[in-house]
């Protein structure tokens, strides 16, 4: 391992533990402590791959940073404009991956049949939010789920462009660690949904970062 990403990856591990911990416990200022950290490691990766180099690293890094401002948005359980606030700034995060992808280069028709074929699970989830989701939330939910298909469409996209797996992966991890946010907020809360989702959100988060690497 290079000796410049020791220090954040070793940041990036504790902090997640921590915050696991805090979740469990459910000690809202364990959470203050150790989210904000765990997520600034993975910017921090990204600057130590040299993201500023490129346009598709710059793209990344902004959407990194805005899912930072998400994860700390996201701290407050019981204040729903900030909860909002929170969800702006990952539909944010989740448009600025998209162009990055397409600043990289993408197929275009890898990307319209991944649309097509993506449009089914992202039409499940909502059928399966139906219902569940405040009136006032509806519209904004369904144009996430959109976003994040789409994001998700793009990163294969540019991986059939050109080839890169670990942005497919990243952003598969991304796209299924939303659906554990969903399930907490709107459908069954508990800490199975940070166990699970908080791995996977992170995991993409340093997959994504490292991927400023690659040409």
């Amino acid at each position: 391992m290079a000796p410049e990403l020791t220090i954040p990856l070793s940041i990036g591990g504790v902090s997640l533990a921590g915050l696991l911990l805090a979740e469990q416990r459910q000690s809202t200022s364990g959470v203050w402590a150790f989210k904000p950290v765990a997520a600034a490691a993975y910017i921090w990766i990204a600057l130590a791959h040299d993201a500023t180099s490129s346009a598709y690293g710059v793209a990344v890094l902004i959407a990194l940073l805005l899912s930072w401002c998400g994860d700390v948005l996201l701290i407050p359980k019981a204040r729903p404009a900030v909860f909002r606030a929170g969800i702006l700034a990952f539909l944010s995060a989740h448009i600025a991956f998209v162009v990055a992808f397409l600043v990289r280069g993408v197929s275009w028709w890898a990307f319209l049949i991944a649309v097509f074929v993506l449009a089914v699970p992202g039409f499940a989830v909502w059928r399966w939010l139906a219902g569940q989701v405040p009136a006032t939330l509806n519209a904004a939910v369904r144009f996430y789920i959109v976003v994040i298909t789409v994001m998700l469409a793009a990163a294969i996209a540019t991986h059939v462009h050109a080839p890169a797996p670990i942005i497919v992966l990243g952003a598969a991890l991304f796209w299924v660690s939303d659906l554990f946010v969903a399930r907490d907020r709107f459908v069954t809360p508990g800490f199975v949904n940070r166990l699970l989702g908080l791995p996977l959100y992170f995991a993409a988060q340093l997959l994504l970062a490292i991927s400023v690497a690659i040409p």
